[in-house]
């Protein structure tokens, strides 16, 4: 039988990495993250895993991928000015497919902004962080438990894909406790990467025909293959063709665009026949369902629409929903990203309005459910 236990976010996060697997950690400490590598410090000793303190997180970025080419399920937490640094590696992870988590639990910026304040502040940067077309999934807990489960899927995605994940969380989420109880663990499906059959023409990074992922070697145990930042054929080796490099940044591409419907997580509340629907993620996503509540407990069809995949974002379940109402609300932490996204899967005939808080602290229900009101009225 399952105990219920008090739990933090980041200690969630910490036990769901283990659980699918996670046995290489680097990182450097930075508030309100450092739980995760304290935890992990604690706990991969004992497993016979590594943990590894780098001297800052351009350093831990390359080592978790140095790891997971050496076929380790391998990953970093950080916040804020740290996630910066790492952005360069990240684009590294994703042009070489290198399968590897990156826990950001978000706090107030831009710089080193307020440390131990919740902010919702990256999510375009967890998107578009590094430069150009890249693939990549970002994942965000509400709870949590969520941090325990999507942990887990972020290394299932990543193992299953061979694509870089962002587990994005927030102060709140990540230093809040709940009372947690924890799914039997012999019944979690946990993915590991495909490695190839055979050393005879060994090509790297020749996609599957259905998947379009193609089959990992670890390195050590006896396949010889190329390694790039660079544009690359399907051998790894740098190439200036543009019909071959073009091509290949397509195949990665696509290969997250056809697995969306399987990427796709989201959690709705009352979205039968709302006529206002409130989309919201993370901690503010907890405000928001109380004010839904309060809502609905007067007879406003309101409803809510939480993804906890924001990239790719969850279009059409969303467009479905959008369909039937007048007013959308996003209330973010932040002076207005994920609206932006809203706004271009609504369609310009819906009202569309934004509640932003950029003071690092939480919104009330009522700063949400006086929106529900107002938007009522429309």
């Amino acid at each position: 039988m399952n105990t219920a236990k008090l739990m933090q976010g980041n200690e969630a996060c910490t036990i769901g990495a283990l659980t699918a697997g996670l046995n290489f950690y680097a990182g450097y400490p930075i508030t309100p993250s450092t739980e995760i590598a304290e935890l992990c410090s604690e706990e991969l000793p004992k497993i016979g895993g590594k943990f590894i303190q780098m001297e800052d997180e351009i350093a831990s970025m390359a080592a978790i991928i140095g790891a997971s080419l050496a076929g380790c399920k391998a990953m970093t937490a950080t916040s804020g000015p740290g996630f910066s640094l790492m952005q360069e590696n990240i684009g590294y992870a994703a042009i070489a497919e290198i399968p590897v988590v990156i826990i950001n639990v978000q706090r107030v910026g831009p710089s080193t902004g307020m440390p131990t304040s919740p902010a919702q502040g990256d999510v375009m940067q967890a998107r578009w962080g590094t430069h150009g077309d890249h693939p990549i999934v970002v994942l965000a807990p509400g709870n949590v438990r969520e941090c325990f489960d999507l942990t887990i899927r972020a290394f299932n995605i990543a193992e299953k894909y061979r694509v870089p994940v962002i587990v994005l969380t927030d102060e709140v989420i990540g230093h809040m406790r709940e009372k947690v109880v924890l799914p039997d663990i012999s019944k979690l499906k946990i993915e590991n990467r495909i490695r190839p059959k055979s050393k005879n023409d060994y090509k790297p990074f020749e996609g599957d025909a259905e998947t379009l992922v193609p089959p990992m070697a670890d390195f050590g145990t006896g396949y010889r293959y190329h390694v790039t930042g660079l544009s690359h054929d399907v051998t790894g080796f740098p190439t200036n063709k543009g019909e071959i490099a073009g091509k290949q940044l397509e195949r990665l591409l696509k290969k997250i665009e056809r697995a969306e419907p399987e990427l796709r997580d989201y959690f709705t509340e009352s979205t039968d026949d709302c006529e206002i629907l409130v989309v919201s993620f993370g901690s503010s996503a907890m405000s928001s369902l109380s004010a839904v509540r309060k809502a609905r407990s007067q007879g406003i069809k309101v409803g809510l629409f939480r993804p906890k995949t924001i990239w790719p974002f969850p279009v059409e379940p969303l467009k479905a929903i959008a369909e039937k109402t007048t007013t959308i609300i996003v209330p973010e932490m932040n002076a207005g990203q994920l609206i932006y996204e809203i706004e271009r899967i609504a369609g310009c005939n819906k009202h569309v309005m934004g509640i932003h808080k950029l003071n690092g602290e939480l919104f009330k229900p009522d700063e949400i459910y006086n929106a529900i009101v107002q938007g009522a009225r429309k």
